[in-house]
């Protein structure tokens, strides 16, 4: 077994990473944790952990737990029977089903309803599950690797995630830097991703200017990995010769999209008797909707979160709107 290639770097940062997942790699079970910021390369990772072990000629099985609404979740999770609930005329295989032998990715698992959460601890304790509206013991037989863009730690003590599960999770912990703490990891990625989408592009022979690899390096990358790959993927489309120049990259534009202290209407205002870190997060996202015109993937981008975490926490600010106007 060997670590697979699409993982791409060589500062110490990534590299002491790599050599962790190695060694968990060659554990046939033991459940994994990854913690980084959005577009750090999680799912990679735990790709690359199922490829560079025993599991690795079955299936590998991923799951938003953000994207996907509690009431749909279990159901892909655990499957259910023919007749469990109103829509369901078949019986329907779960993702821990279908995982079989192989791997099973929960990404985003801070976002897991709580009611699922301790079915989940169940199946990682027992390694054995129902489907909804079955009487029968399914046996688990797949390796857990969950994700987290969040502090789960503080999702533990709001007493929005299970202190047990945590704990049962946390066995296997690998925390991925974000990209501006990989030092000459930028240039290498960046000539990777022109190789990769020139090939897709059919444009052979382009490359990055030196000022372009200079005006990456100096980029901050909120949005790591994953808006480093956007930045490559456009500037491949747009560059009509066959050096991508500075003007390509857009990242000035990227770089000072202005959250406080801006023009009227994109400031937050900061009383001095104080205001709460919620209504702040509330008025960031208001803000950063009116800068992308709506756009919930730019907002993300520039919020430093995933798309999912963002459609959820609109969706918790509805509630909390919902529930002052009725209280009032």
């Amino acid at each position: 077994m060997r670590w697979p290639s699409h993982i791409v770097g060589t500062s110490a940062a990534i590299t002491e990473v790599i050599g962790h997942a190695i060694q968990i790699a060659a554990s046939r079970s033991v459940t994994v944790l990854l913690a980084g910021e959005t577009g750090t390369g999680k799912e990679l990772f735990a790709r690359g952990i199922h490829s560079g072990s025993v599991r690795e000629s079955h299936p590998f099985v991923a799951i938003n737990c953000a994207a996907i609404p509690g009431t749909l979740l279990e159901s892909e999770l655990f499957g259910h029977e023919a007749g469990a609930f109103t829509d369901a005329r078949a019986l329907k295989h779960g993702l821990l089903e279908l995982a079989g032998a192989g791997t099973i990715f929960l990404d985003e698992i801070v976002d897991l309803p709580l009611n699922l959460q301790a079915k989940l601890l169940r199946v990682l304790e027992e390694r054995q599950y129902r489907r909804l509206g079955g009487a029968k013991e399914l046996t688990m037989g797949a390796r857990v690797i969950a994700a987290t863009n969040a502090r789960i730690e503080k999702a533990v003590s709001d007493g929005l995630f299970r202190e047990d599960l945590y704990y049962r999770l946390n066995v296997a912990r690998l925390e991925l830097p974000p990209l501006r703490e990989r030092a000459g990891d930028v240039a290498l990625l960046a000539r990777h991703f022109v190789q990769h989408h020139a090939l897709v592009e059919k444009r052979s022979g382009l490359r990055l200017a030196d000022e372009s690899i200079e005006a990456l390096e100096r980029h901050h990358w909120p949005g790591n990995i994953r808006e480093l790959k956007n930045v490559i993927e456009r500037a491949v489309v747009i560059c009509s010769g066959d050096v991508i120049e500075p003007r390509h990259l857009s990242l000035s534009r990227r770089s000072l999209v202005p959250l406080v202290g801006a023009a009227s209407g994109t400031a937050i205002n900061i009383p001095t008797e104080g205001k709460s870190l919620e209504a702040i997060e509330h008025e960031a996202i208001k803000i950063t909707l009116g800068l992308t015109s709506g756009n919930l993937s730019a907002a993300a981008r520039i919020l430093g979160i995933s798309r999912p975490t963002l459609a959820r926490k609109l969706r918790e600010q509805g509630q909390v709107r919902r529930t002052i106007l009725a209280s009032s």
